[in-house]
């Protein structure tokens, strides 16, 4: 997208026949929405095709969200709660590790943590110095965390509307026009890319519509899982003992009636409940919830400190309060492992380079490469996975191509004799 931003390719030049239906190996590639590899293709258009511009912008975005969590914290139970939320996302081994990259669908996930955020904290600025362009920019950044991950950025309206509510009264009127232009700016977003891809490429975007909708009523990709998988990772991500704060504050919202607090419980159990209702199961799907989950544990840590809540006795409160902080620390450590000592520099990545050294121009392809999709970052090689029958390799070759193969048992021996044919190690 360096070159073609409005064009979405995960493979530039196709030498190959390929099936429109699968993600893993299409041409036009419409099976994420763009914002998050916009940003990517901008940082590398920037600080040149290297990992570190590639993570450049969820690095950036991934930091900034910490401070996100601190102001809304603030904004709902003040200082010392927003600074221990703010903690509490610092070290969340998962956030840390969708930002490094270590897992799946790490930039979208991130952009959409941070965007909702950013647009939850928009709306709060509008609500506390009364002026409209703040909703402007909640709906900008709203439309930008659709263009990130899609619908489920959403939550942010409902969320608004509770804080509108439990702020000083205002019109109705003046509520629908805050809604309204939250809602606009965000269409005026979204709307162009997806009426753009429905008319530029209306088989791939047909597909992968329908493939969204799948999501829902079948386990894709092996991602199967019970309804209760959502709650039950909550004890993993954010600690064993999550579920005490989280009853906690159910239970004072409900003495309180406090749509402020409500606003937080639908931030969190909107998601929850949806995403446990969707047969594919991951675990990043809820992860936009973090930010509303740590202001509920800092809120709950810094009542512990105040008074004891469960026992009479102190010692019990303490050592509740100790837990709550440290089980999310430890799942800090054993996530990101931080005194392992790891490969930062594969082999597998050395040997794509030199290739990339070695042979040089536009029309190269490179067979029976297990990694494709990553040997074409590293190289300017058009790679597959499989290796094709011989009329096709003497095809390409015919045609000017330069046939790279990785050496393997199933290779037939004439096609040694090809010029235009080498195989590799």
């Amino acid at each position: 997208m360096i070159e073609h931003p409005f064009r979405p390719m995960l493979y530039k030049d196709p030498v190959m026949p390929y099936n429109f239906k699968s993600w893993t190996s299409n041409h036009i590639w419409v099976h994420k929405q763009p914002f998050p590899l916009w940003a990517m293709a901008g940082s590398m258009a920037f600080f040149g095709v290297n990992e570190i511009a590639l993570r450049m912008p969820s690095i950036i975005l991934s930091s900034i969200a910490v401070y996100f969590t601190f102001f809304i914290g603030y904004f709902y139970f003040g200082k010392k709660v927003g600074l221990l939320a703010a903690f509490f996302h610092s070290i969340n081994g998962l956030l840390i590790e969708i930002t490094a990259g270590r897992v799946a669908t790490d930039h979208p996930d991130i952009f959409f943590v941070c965007l909702v955020e950013l647009s939850i904290f928009f709306c709060i600025l509008g609500l506390k110095r009364d002026r409209l362009f703040f909703y402007l920019f909640a709906g900008i950044s709203l439309g930008l965390a659709i263009l990130s991950k899609w619908l489920p950025a959403l939550i942010v309206l409902p969320v608004w509307l509770f804080l509108a509510l439990d702020s000083k009264p205002m019109k109705p009127t003046k509520i629908i026009l805050q809604t309204a232009t939250i809602l606009g700016a965000a269409l005026f977003i979204v709307l162009p890319w997806q009426i753009y891809i429905h008319l530029s490429f209306p088989n791939e975007t047909k597909w992968e519509s329908h493939f969204n909708w799948l999501h829902i009523t079948q386990a894709l990709d092996g991602q199967a899982g019970s309804i209760f998988y959502h709650f039950n990772k909550m004890r993993i991500i954010w600690g064993e003992l999550i579920y005490l704060p989280v009853g906690w504050f159910i239970f004072q919202s409900v003495k309180r009636k406090s749509n402020r607090h409500f606003s937080l419980l639908i931030w969190v159990f909107v998601p929850f409940i949806f995403f446990s209702m969707v047969a594919t199961k991951m675990q990043a799907y809820t992860l936009f919830t973090a930010p509303a989950l740590f202001i509920i544990l800092s809120w709950h840590c810094i009542a512990l400190m105040q008074k004891p809540l469960y026992f009479r006795h102190k010692i019990f409160s303490k050592i509740i309060l100790a837990l709550l902080v440290l089980l999310p620390i430890r799942y800090c450590i054993e996530r990101v492992k931080p005194f392992k000592q790891r490969e930062r520099y594969p082999e597998w990545v050395s040997v794509l380079k030199d290739l990339g050294q070695k042979y040089k121009g536009s029309n190269i392809v490179l067979f029976n490469e297990p990694r494709p999709i990553e040997a074409m970052f590293y190289t300017n090689f058009t790679a597959y996975s499989n290796i094709p029958e011989k009329d096709v390799i003497i095809e390409l070759a015919n045609n000017g191509y330069l046939i790279l193969i990785r050496k393997a048992d199933n290779i037939r021996e004439k096609i040694f004799e090809l010029d235009s044919v080498k195989i590799i190690d």
